[in-house]
């Protein structure tokens, strides 16, 4: 279950099932039976858990946890049984509402708090909810705190309070603009440059939080912004993943409205993906490669992000006489590499900027901030900046998981099928080529086995995960 310390992956039952439990909380399709899906008993349970943890963590007369919610349709139902849970367990909640991830990450050393709870998906479809738990630095957990939550879940050992020392729930619906404040006061947060450049943005917000926060931190950057899917209903308009084949609305908008570029965030606003004026992605691979571009010419030092991200990363840090190093998939993974290397900057190839000088927690709002600033005081196009970065191309594909697939020893079997490649074992098996790698990996959000690729052509890295797509059938006998 915990592999080098850091990684945890269970799922009930078999892999298949939609209840998957990770280092970072407990994700699950909302409906069915109880321990196969995100119930609400099993959302009660788990909240139970993590908040009987807290309280192990040292003894102290008041307990705070911060609770904030994408706009998922099961956001409230979700986050009202967690709320009562800690007050239950005499927790007091600061209830933040709709919020975005990096928000409540923000909000709970502000608040002194003892740890957070963002309920969000991320980039799972709306059937999904999740309960993303968090330290008291605002940080996800790792994998030895992770797994004494799950021993606490099953085995029941919760005790709550007596009715005089019930929690209470306060309401502080103030955080997202308390979050801006933070961004804006960032040093490399180049705003008189930015309201210089008259720049005109569309936000895909995919009808979630990210529609409430972009508009909000462009406005006060002196951004206009023309507002795509930004009402928080919920109801996703399209995949809420940012990837290419699901935004062709926004590709229409930013030709139609002029706009000098796009910008597109998942649900709970971690992840970030623009588009150039012409209506080509930019590539979410390069969101983190524009940022530490800019980050590195103005702080010179190191980057992480995960194996499954962009040589590009590397070829830019290098550039700027810092040094690159990958981490396992994994927010928590990345940020702990990132501390030991002590980088200036780093984050995930999916769009994900982790800055320290803001917090260690991948933030949209920062990276929208860094991205402004680079190109105000280029002043030049978003594709002119792009076509300025090494050029890789990437493919990103999957294969479901079924009843009784060996994934481990399909992965075993590729390792040897390999030895004679570069390797690296620390998270699934990734091989890494003369001039493309692939890595093969369990997901921790889906049940399914990710194949990424990265090559010189779009057409070589779709060739190349094709390829090992039909090894691994192979293998399983699929």
């Amino acid at each position: 279950m915990v592999k080098n310390g850091i990684s945890l992956y269970i799922c009930t039952k078999l892999f298949f099932m939609t209840l998957i439990k990770s280092i970072s909380g407990i994700r699950g399709t909302i409906g069915g039976a109880v321990d196969e899906n995100l119930t609400p008993i099993d959302a009660v349970k788990f909240a139970a858990a993590y908040g009987t943890w807290i309280k192990q963590q040292r003894r102290k007369d008041n307990y705070r946890v911060v609770v904030g919610r994408d706009a998922r349709i099961s956001g409230e139902m979700i986050q009202n049984l967690v709320m009562h849970t800690l007050v239950g367990l005499g927790i007091h909640v600061v209830d933040l509402g709709l919020s975005t991830t990096p928000t409540v990450e923000i909000a709970v050393p502000m608040e002194h708090a003892d740890g957070g709870i963002i309920l969000t998906a991320s980039h799972n479809p709306k059937q999904w909810n999740a309960l993303k738990l968090l330290n008291a630095k605002g940080e996800f957990l790792n994998g030895e705190e992770g797994e004494k939550i799950l021993n606490i879940a099953d085995s029941n050992a919760m005790e709550f309070s007596e009715v005089d020392d019930l929690g209470k729930i306060t309401v502080n619906d103030a955080y997202i603009d308390l979050h801006i404040d933070e961004v804006l006061k960032l040093p490399l947060v180049n705003k008189k440059a930015i309201e210089a450049a008259n720049f005109k943005v569309v936000v895909d917000g995919v009808n979630s939080t990210g529609g409430i926060a972009i508009p909000l931190l462009l406005e006060r950057l002196g951004v206009e912004p023309v507002k795509l899917y930004c009402d928080p209903t919920g109801h996703f308009p399209h995949n809420p993943e940012p990837l290419k084949e699901h935004l062709g609305d926004l590709a229409k908008a930013v030709v139609k409205e002029r706009a000098d570029f796009g910008i597109v965030v998942d649900p709970d606003v971690d992840r970030l993906a623009f588009m150039d004026e012409t209506g080509e992605m930019f590539g979410e691979e390069y969101t983190l490669v524009a940022c530490a571009d800019y980050v590195l010419s103005k702080t010179p030092g190191n980057t992480v992000s995960n194996m499954s991200s962009t040589r590009a990363l590397r070829d830019v840090t290098e550039k700027h006489g810092g040094t690159y190093e990958a981490s396992a998939v994994g927010e928590v993974n990345v940020v702990t590499l990132m501390k030991k290397n002590n980088v200036v900057i780093g984050g995930e190839g999916n769009g994900g900027i982790i800055y320290p000088e803001s917090h260690y927690g991948r933030d949209a709002l920062v990276g929208v901030a860094l991205f402004l600033s680079l190109l105000a005081e280029k002043e030049m196009t978003v594709s002119a900046l792009r076509a300025s970065y090494p050029n890789y191309f990437m493919s990103k594909k999957k294969i479901q998981l079924t009843p009784g697939l060996d994934v481990d020893g399909i992965l075993k079997t590729m390792e040897a099928n390999y030895s004679h490649e570069k390797l690296t074992t620390i998270d699934g098996v990734k091989i890494d080529f003369a001039d493309s790698w692939v890595h093969l990996r369990k997901s921790n959000t889906e049940p399914i086995i990710r194949i990424y690729t990265e090559a010189p052509t779009q057409e070589a890295a779709d060739t190349l995960a094709d390829r090992f797509i039909a090894e691994i059938k192979t293998i399983a006998n699929l």
